[in-house]
């Protein structure tokens, strides 16, 4: 809000708490989407990339290992629909779930053909209780075969798009050796937009060694311009049989340390707009044995946990910083004060 008298900003009170907690939670942005709670089911159907192929002189990607950040490891050898009905009876168990999203989580799930890519898509929707299904790919992977693939299958059921950006900043991407530029990323972002109607969700990743305060929040206020509703936070940590093990080894990087994460994700949502939701506020280790740093990733909940502590010891919360009011939000307002300023002087 503008205080039109001053001409200069009034702090204005946004909601606190999105279930409970200082952030808006992708659970409530599904909440609204499906009236009900769902629940994912992370499935692995390839095994390839386009860095892990060498194409066009590319490497793979600093913090990747032989898994292809897939959830569980065995996935890779079982077929689709025991990927599924596995984890799909473990979670109904653990949680009484009854709504599930088919999770294509590891690897670059668009590095393979369109008919393989329908094959699945058909697997995942044939289950009563699947509402739709999530698609994890690269900036570098949208063929226009394959939004067209999205948006026939968005049409009929749900689809969403979680895209591997990591990064705005291209020495940071450069580092992570992603082979693909921040404004690769901005523009598959707005193609994907402009092609579809899929739900569209980011992921990036806090800690490379030259990241500064003031990129996270530039990095807030940009995530808040994009055409997405969601975002999925990763802190740069090491696993075995990365090339990031080795960097860590020679002395040649080393992890963010908690509490400087802590303050960076805190910073980033008190400038990041309420209308988008947070996946996660951390990265976590599923396979313990092979996580080489930090400690402090091992513990799933303990590093959630300490965010949420550290946002109410605060006082902070997503959005409190945040300011997007346009033309003709600042003219309504302008307006509404004026009328105001007449109101009073009519009961004066």
């Amino acid at each position: 809000m503008i205080d039109f008298l001053q001409n200069k900003p009034v702090k204005v009170p946004m909601e606190k708490g999105w279930l409970g907690v200082p952030y808006h939670t992708i659970s409530e942005h599904y909440n609204k989407l499906f009236g009900e709670k769902v629940y994912k089911v992370p499935v692995a159907v390839v095994d390839d990339c386009p860095n892990r192929r060498g194409l066009k002189g590319m490497q793979t990607c600093v913090f990747c290992d032989v898994w292809g950040s897939a959830a569980n490891a065995e996935s890779l050898s079982m077929e689709l629909r025991a990927q599924i009905e596995k984890y799909h009876g473990i979670i109904s168990n653990k949680y009484n779930a009854k709504a599930f999203l088919i999770y294509f989580q590891a690897y670059t799930n668009t590095f393979t053909k369109v008919s393989a890519l329908r094959n699945n898509f058909d697997v995942a929707l044939s289950y009563p209780w699947v509402k739709g299904f999530t698609v994890g790919t690269r900036p570098d992977c949208l063929s226009k075969s394959v939004l067209d693939l999205w948006q026939e299958y968005h049409e009929k059921s749900f689809v969403a798009v979680e895209l591997g950006v990591q990064s705005f900043y291209n020495d940071q991407l450069e580092f992570m050796r992603r082979g693909h530029t921040a404004e690769d990323s901005i523009a598959a972002i707005h193609k994907i937009a402009s092609s579809t109607t899929v739900d569209l969700g980011i992921h990036l990743i806090f800690g490379s060694p030259t990241e500064t305060d003031e990129q996270i929040i530039e990095t807030a206020k940009i995530c808040n311009d994009l055409p997405i509703t969601n975002v999925k936070l990763h802190n740069l940590h090491v696993l075995k049989n990365t090339p990031l093990e080795e960097m860590y080894h020679k002395g040649e990087f080393s992890p963010i340390d908690k509490d400087t994460y802590t303050r960076r994700v805190e910073l980033f949502l008190q400038h990041l707009s309420p209308r988008l939701a947070l996946h996660r506020l951390a990265a976590y280790s599923s396979r313990w044995d092979e996580l080489v740093a930090p400690e402090w990733t091992r513990n799933k909940m303990g590093i959630h946990q300490h965010i949420i502590d550290s946002l109410r010891a605060h006082g902070s919360y997503q959005s409190q910083n945040f300011a997007a009011l346009n033309e003709s939000d600042l003219l309504l307002q302008k307006r509404l004060f004026e009328k105001s300023q007449r109101t009073d002087a009519v009961r004066a």
